[in-house]
């Protein structure tokens, strides 16, 4: 690693992995992640001498599918995400593999499974290593306060005789809940007392959540081997809830019945459940805690602004930047409630706090409000962006021909929010008023509305609602228009035969190729103005 903690030659066998796979959505979304991991390679930003394997989902059930809850995320992937942190920027991917550089040392054959969108940082003594050398699964559990643990799995540790507190400890965990409710985690035994400060928790009473696990080689064949017998999978299983449940002594197959949790009930899921539980009975389930660690979720738009912009614990242990290889103003950049990432900004521009800018390029006398996420998006000199909004510029390809749609949001919707019929509409919010009223405000009328896919289930994220335009630009503006018209209460008449898209199509037609291509261009821009600058 070169001092930026860039890789600038091949890694020794034996000390790091021997193969890293990430999982994509579907084909498109698999050749945006090669070319953005090839890219990664020729400038030499991640570790060298390792293949990189990206899997497609096949057509149906996905392994996780697209990000609802932060959809700047969902066409070039979570794994993707840039973090305020490296010149140029790290993304979620490098951060991953710099985080975990240990662990392959101190590890017996078998696989490492972690999610994209979350950070683990801890600390353990200078004798003490992190060890994955027990047979079945070994997870990594954090000190969290009792309210996380209903939106995470949880472990109920087998009883010890007491308790060392020791910065890092290995436990045998006797089941796993996932994301269980408070009276189920003082009913099973999840909830911990503290017996001394060392639990980063700072609670007197706490639980053990989860985030990586460790599966040994032998445990990996024998899910082969069930895999084989099951044939092709029709149904969602979650890597964390369909495994961990089935671990442990006291894991019982009442979960395989409980769908609360999952995108979509399809037929058989509850008995490809019940053949998993029944499969894994008797496997190890093995737990380090991590007692001096924290565990950060940026999945949500409203994590991902907080972490980024008000954070400072996490600013302050990780060294995250308010100009993460960006050109900006020089007032912006010295505040640390500004968090603006891989962009180029025109100096006369002002930023409201807590807003993050991500890929996108500034023109002149622009004013961006507070609490506001604008990614991949090119704005015109002049505009006014209202705080609490989110906006997210897309490439698209209709019909043979190269098109842009802006997302536009309030931060607060909630894009999985659904309704079953078009008298129920008024349900749904979007930039915190009803979507009937702001259809009214651009010259719509529910009847008119097209919604996409399943109209069985009517939300924001297949609502036709967002305008194709022929460039970047008047994307940005048009889509703009339609959130000022419902905030000041104006009407904005959308164009005679503009054709309207929902998320869920606009994810369908990506052209991720242009879009990297206009990451790339400001690439070289922000490169050039750096070196102009010296």
């Amino acid at each position: 690693m070169d001092e930026r903690g860039r890789s600038r030659k091949d890694v020794r066998t034996g000390e790091f992995w021997d193969l890293v796979v990430v999982t994509a959505a579907d084909e498109d979304q698999k050749e945006a992640y090669e070319l953005q991991i090839s890219d990664k390679l020729r400038r030499k930003e991640v570790p060298l001498g390792v293949p990189y394997h990206v899997f497609a989902d096949p057509p149906g059930p996905k392994i996780g599918g697209y990000s609802q809850r932060l959809p700047n995320a969902s066409a070039l992937g979570k794994i993707f995400t840039a973090l305020p942190l490296g010149d140029p920027v790290y993304q979620m991917l490098e951060l991953k593999l710099a985080m975990y550089i240990d662990f392959p040392l101190h590890m017996k054959p078998g696989v490492l499974v972690t999610c994209a969108d979350d950070i683990e940082l801890y600390s353990i003594s200078d004798t003490e290593i992190i060890a994955f050398d027990r047979p079945g699964f070994t997870a990594i559990a954090h000190p969290s306060p009792i309210s996380v643990g209903t939106t995470h799995g949880v472990f109920v540790l087998e009883p010890k005789e007491e308790s060392k507190a020791d910065e890092m400890e290995y436990c045998h965990c006797h089941r796993f809940l996932h994301k269980p409710s408070i009276n189920d985690m003082y009913e099973k035994g999840a909830v911990c007392k503290s017996v001394a400060a060392i639990t980063s928790s700072g609670d007197a009473e706490f639980v053990y959540t989860d985030s990586i696990y460790y599966v040994d080689y032998a445990t990996v064949k024998s899910l082969l081997n069930l895999f084989k017998e099951i044939g092709p999978l029709s149904c969602e299983i979650d890597a964390y809830g369909d495994f961990l449940q089935a671990l442990g002594p006291g894991a019982t197959s009442a979960y395989t019945k409980n769908t609360g949790n999952v995108t979509k009930e399809e037929s058989g899921l509850v008995e490809i459940r019940q053949k998993i539980f029944h499969w894994l009975q008797g496997t190890p389930l093995n737990v380090i805690l991590l007692n001096n660690s924290k565990f950060y979720h940026i999945g949500t738009t409203k994590e991902y602004l907080f972490h980024f912009t008000e954070d400072l614990e996490l600013r302050a242990e990780l060294g995250l930047i308010s100009d993460a290889f960006s050109f900006c103003p020089r007032t912006m950049t010295s505040k640390a409630e500004v968090c603006v990432i891989h962009s180029i900004l025109h100096p006369s521009c002002t930023v409201g706090p807590g807003t993050v800018i991500e890929y996108s390029r500034i023109s002149s006398d622009v004013t961006v409000g507070q609490g506001t996420i604008i990614s991949g998006c090119w704005i015109d000199s002049g505009l006014n962006v209202p705080s609490g909004a989110f906006l997210h510029s897309l490439s698209v390809n209709v019909d043979g021909t190269t098109g842009f749609v802006t997302v536009v949001l309030g931060i607060e919707d909630n894009l999985k929010q659904s309704v079953t019929a078009l008298s129920d509409l008024s349900k749904l919010q979007l930039f915190g008023t009803n979507l009937i009223k702001c259809l009214s405000h651009w010259g719509l009328s529910d009847e008119i509305l097209k919604f996409s896919g399943d109209r069985s289930s009517l939300n924001l994220w297949n609502a036709c609602i967002f305008p194709l335009c022929s460039d970047l630009r008047s994307s940005f503006t048009m889509s703009l228009e339609m959130m000022q018209s419902v905030h000041n209460v104006c009407n904005f008449r959308l164009p005679k035969n503009l054709r309207l898209l929902s998320l869920q199509e606009i994810l369908q037609l990506k052209n991720l190729e242009e879009m990297l291509k206009f990451r790339n261009k400001l690439y070289d821009d922000i490169c050039q103005e750096k070196s102009n600058c010296n």
